[in-house]
Parts: C-alpha cells; sequence; structure tokens
C-alpha cells in the first residue's frame, strides 16, 4: 500500500482504486449527541440547516452497532441546502447520555464519530481489516435510508462509521 497517495484530481480516483489503494469518497456526516434534541435542531436551523429524516432508533440492529445495550434513542438529520454537509443530531434516552466534564474544551480528545461515505461497503471493510482494524460488528443497514453502515474505532478510541447509500439515495 506505500504506492497509495491521496489526490484530488478529478479522474484520479478511479485509477486509484484500480491500484487497490481504497478511497474515501467524501465525509458523510458529522454525529453529536445531544441532551435536548428540539434545542439543538433549533440553534442548527439558524444556519441554514433542514431536517431531511427524523426517527426513533430501537432494537437489536442499532444496539449491535453502537456495542450499548438496549438502545432507544431519536435522531434528526439535517442537511445544508447547496452543500453535501449533514449532522446527525440523537438524543439517547436508554442508556442515558451523561455529558463529559469539559466537554467543549479544544483539547478533549474524540468526537461522537466521523461517518466516511464509501461507494462499497464491503471492499472497504475487507481492505481496513487487512491493515490491523477492527469493526464493532459486521455491516449493518438501516431499512428506512437503504444505507449500510459499520463502526469502527480510530486513533485514541475516535469512533469512526464508514457508511454506503444505494444508488437510490
Amino acid at each position: 500500500m506505500g504506492s497509495c497517495i491521496a489526490l484530488n484530481i478529478k479522474g484520479y480516483n478511479a485509477i486509484l482504486r484500480e491500484m487497490g489503494c481504497g478511497m474515501i469518497e467524501g465525509l458523510d456526516h458529522i454525529n453529536i449527541v445531544v441532551s435536548d434534541l428540539e434545542r439543538a435542531k433549533r440553534f442548527f436551523e439558524m444556519f441554514g440547516f433542514t431536517e431531511i429524516d427524523a426517527s426513533e432508533l430501537r432494537g437489536e440492529w442499532i444496539s449491535t452497532i453502537v456495542k450499548l445495550k438496549g438502545v432507544v434513542a431519536r435522531y434528526v438529520a439535517l442537511a445544508l441546502p447547496a452543500s453535501e454537509l449533514r449532522i446527525e443530531l440523537i438524543k439517547y434516552e436508554n442508556p442515558a447520555s451523561v455529558k463529559a466534564p469539559d466537554l467543549g474544551k479544544a483539547n478533549k480528545i474524540g468526537l461522537r464519530h466521523l461517518a466516511f461515505r464509501v461507494n462499497d461497503i464491503e471492499k472497504e471493510v475487507e481492505r481496513l481489516k487487512r491493515n490491523g482494524v477492527e469493526f464493532l460488528s459486521e455491516v449493518m443497514v438501516y431499512k428506512k435510508l437503504g444505507k449500510k453502515l459499520v463502526y469502527f474505532c480510530g486513533p485514541d478510541g475516535i469512533l469512526l462509521e464508514l457508511a454506503e447509500y444505494s444508488s437510490d439515495n
């Protein structure tokens, strides 16, 4: 893999994929755990974000993905029109979220998670496994959106996600 290089030049992504370099296609979304979902939603709407999805998340599939038992949560997905920027706000009812002390300090390690959009999640999972990455679960599907996803940890335990959408989305 030492021959893989990162280029942001149109047309090179396909060449690099053919070389087996595996490419992240972009940042999929930023997920933020909040204590008051409606208040957080209103805050981001002030910046022009609009709601694109909202759901209650519960069941074995979400508990398996995030490695927490008995998950019950509500989430709202927001998009910034004329861009690809998306934010997911999530409020965990169970297990309840606990605010970490000094959460807003710039030198705190970690985020909720960053999600990377890919075009072939299974291929990326295999490539990353070969490079020592351990996943929290197998690839799961969020059926409402036809989205395949899987979580894994990065440096310092930062939670990351791979996400693949069907061509319909």
